[in-house]
C-alpha cells in the first residue's frame, strides 16, 4: 500500500529513540510534502552526521582535530573529570557554566545493574588517561549520573572502580529530584547540584 521509500523511511526512523512507528509514518508524509529546497537542506544535515566523530579523550562527539574542543582546551582543570552517561548530560552540565574540568562520556547505562563491554572500556581508558597524564591520582572524580536506582548503582561500581586513584570522589548534590534525569535539569538546578555535591 504505502510506496518502497516510505516503508523505508519509516522503518528506519522508528528504531530511533523516542520515535515508534506511529511518530515516523506522521514524519514520513510531512516531509515527502516538502518542496526541493527544503529536502536538500535535511539531506545536507544528515550528510553532515558522517563528519562527526568521537573523542579519543572523553568520547564526546567531535567535528575535525583530534580532540574535542573540550578536551583541546588548556584552561580546563585536566585532574577534575566529571564522568556522565551521555552527551546531553554533558552538554547540559556546560550551560550551568560551573564545571570547568574534564569528562568522560559513560554510554547509555545498561538495564542489568551491570556495566556493559562499552562503560568497561571507557574507564578502563580513564584509569590510563589518570596514570600517564596525572601521575597516577586525579584531584577529583565528579559521578555525574542521574539521581535513579540504576545510576545510584552505577555511581557505586565507579566509586569502586577509581577507589585511590583520586583524592576525592563526589557525586552531584541532590538538587536533582531523584528519579530525575540531568539532561532535563533546569541550570540553577545543575549549578546548584555541582556546588553541592558531596
Amino acid at each position: 500500500m504505502l510506496p518502497e521509500p516510505i516503508r523505508k523511511f519509516i522503518d528506519a526512523f522508528s528504531r530511533l529513540p523516542s520515535i515508534g512507528p506511529r511518530l515516523a509514518t506522521r514524519l514520513a508524509f510531512f516531509l515527502s510534502g516538502l518542496d526541493k529546497n527544503n529536502l536538500k537542506e535535511l539531506e545536507d544535515a544528515f550528510a553532515g552526521l558522517k563528519k562527526i566523530g568521537r573523542c579519543p579523550n572523553c568520547f564526546f562527539i567531535k567535528s575535525g582535530g583530534h580532540l574535542c574542543g573540550i578536551c583541546a582546551d588548556p584552561r580546563r582543570e585536566k585532574n577534575v573529570i566529571a564522568i556522565v552517561e551521555k552527551e546531553t548530560d554533558l552538554i547540559s552540565l556546560e550551560k550551568a557554566r560551573v564545571f570547568r574540568g574534564n569528562y568522560l562520556v559513560l554510554g547509555e547505562l545498561a538495564e542489568s545493574g551491570t556495566l556493559t563491554s562499552v562503560e568497561k572500556l571507557r574507564l578502563e581508558h580513564l584509569k590510563e588517561r589518570i596514570k600517564k597524564e596525572l601521575g597516577d591520582k586525579a584531584k577529583e572524580i565528579i559521578i555525574a549520573l542521574s539521581p535513579s536506582t540504576l545510576g545510584d548503582f552505577t555511581a557505586e561500581l565507579i566509586k569502586n572502580e577509581f577507589a585511590g586513584m583520586s583524592e576525592k570522589i563526589t557525586r552531584l548534590g541532590r538538587g536533582i529530584p531523584t528519579g530525575g534525569e540531568i539532561e532535563f535539569a533546569d541550570e540553577e538546578t545543575l549549578k546548584s547540584a555541582l556546588e553541592s555535591r558531596n
